[in-house]
């Protein structure tokens, strides 16, 4: 039985986001006025906060399945340093193929300064809405990797959302190991979203 707390921190974060869809929606003209606050409601009571993401490879093991398994991916209105945190799972856009899509840990966000163990490179910082993600198989070369190692920092505005669940298979699946803030945000989400079942059912292998 979902607690009232958990119930409230669902329906508020429901509630951000439809707002934030329909306002979107609204300043690009796809809706007017009067359509608004019906928007609200629609993606309030039909939307859902999360979506299936097939993933297969080794750069993330063992946290991910290298044959291949089901995520649940939580969608981020604005990914910003204030929702995703160092150290969450996060699903990005590929910057060398926009089309495809990277599975990687976020590793640092703007501000932070990063050092290189060639003493050939220079220290920088990252800039404003830049982040640095590393695979998590570090038995890899650094082209297998294939993170900010090889393609230098990302824009936060190429991920689209946060792993906060992984079918590995039918009797091997749990939640993704994040930042705690991130697992105390998501919490309310699994309670709502998860649905193993689902995740089985529509997985590949």
């Amino acid at each position: 039985m979902v607690g009232l707390t958990t119930w409230l921190r669902y329906a508020t974060m429901k509630l951000e986001h439809s707002l934030y869809l329909s306002w979107k929606n609204y300043h690009i003209g796809e809706i007017n006025g009067k359509q608004f606050n019906n928007s609200v409601w629609k993606n309030f009571f039909q939307g859902r906060l999360t979506f299936l993401h097939w993933h297969s490879g080794e750069e993330m093991e063992p946290t991910l399945p290298q044959q291949g398994g089901n995520l649940l991916v939580r969608k981020m209105i604005t990914p910003v340093p204030t929702q995703v945190f160092v150290g969450d799972v996060v699903l990005m856009k590929d910057p060398e193929k926009p089309d495809d899509r990277l599975v990687r840990r976020l590793a640092a966000v703007e501000g932070y300064e990063m050092t290189s163990k060639d003493e050939n490179d220079e220290p920088f910082i990252l800039e404003k809405d830049q982040c640095w993600v590393l695979a998590d198989n570090d038995s890899l070369k650094l082209k297998e990797a294939r993170d900010s190692r090889l393609f230098g920092p990302v824009h936060m505005s190429d991920i689209l959302g946060r792993v906060i669940y992984a079918m590995k298979s039918a009797v091997d699946h749990g939640p993704v190991h994040n930042s705690p803030l991130a697992v105390k945000q998501d919490l309310s989400i699994l309670a709502f979203e998860l649905d193993v079942d689902e995740m089985s059912k529509n997985s590949k292998t």
